[in-house]
Order: C-alpha cells, then structure tokens, then sequence
C-alpha cells in the first residue's frame, strides 16, 4: 500500500518560516509529480504548488516567491518551504503524488494533511 506522511505543519507568528516534508513509503515502480495543496477553513483545496520527476516547479501565482518546492528523490520526499508567511496561508496542507505500480498503473494518492497556522 503506497502512503503519503506529511510532518513539519504547526504554529507560527506571521513572518515567521516552515517547512513541511511528505515522505512516500510502499511498494511502487516510480513517482511522477509530487505536490502540495491547500485547504483553508470554508474554502476550496487549491494547488499550492508541484514538481516532476524531473525537477521543473509550478507555483500558485500568489505564492510566487515566498514559497519554495522541492524534493529528494533518493528519499521519495517533497518538502516545502514557506517564507514570509501571513495569516492568510493558515490552512491544513496536503501533499499529493502520482504514482506507477509495478503494472504500471498510475495511482494518485494523498496524504492526510497537516495544518499550519499563521498568527498575526
């Protein structure tokens, strides 16, 4: 069974940094992209930001240069890391990758999410 184990998330002052890690365990051919995503209390899940399995990065436009993915593929791990943050990036963050089996089947999985909050 391929899981998602997010860590890192908890309480910071605005302005204040974090970085949150999602390591991928289970039994599994290879990871595609890798990514992070949002949920803030009574809005939508919105994409934060991914990564390939080749390194190339996309970002929500409004999170452009305050916050940064990347990963380790030797670790099967994404991290992001958050400067700057402002009350408004309080919300349970969620990682996301897909995945190939070894029947080479494409498999989308989540993590359970872990929250940050931002104090102003």
């Amino acid at each position: 069974q391929v899981q998602l184990v997010e860590s890192g998330g908890g309480l910071v002052q605005a302005g204040g940094s974090l970085r949150l890690s999602c390591a991928a365990s289970g039994r599994f051919f290879s990871i595609n992209d890798m990514g992070w995503y949002r949920q803030a209390p009574g809005k939508q899940r919105e994409l934060v930001a991914f990564i390939t399995s080749g390194g190339n990065t996309n970002y929500a436009d409004s999170l452009k240069g305050r916050f940064t993915i990347s990963r380790d593929n030797a670790k099967n791990t994404v991290y992001l890391q958050m400067n700057s943050l402002k009350p408004e990036d309080t919300a349970v963050y969620y990682c996301n990758a897909n995945f190939r089996d070894f029947l080479l089947r494409d498999l989308e999985v989540w993590g359970q999410g872990t929250l940050v909050t931002v104090s102003s």
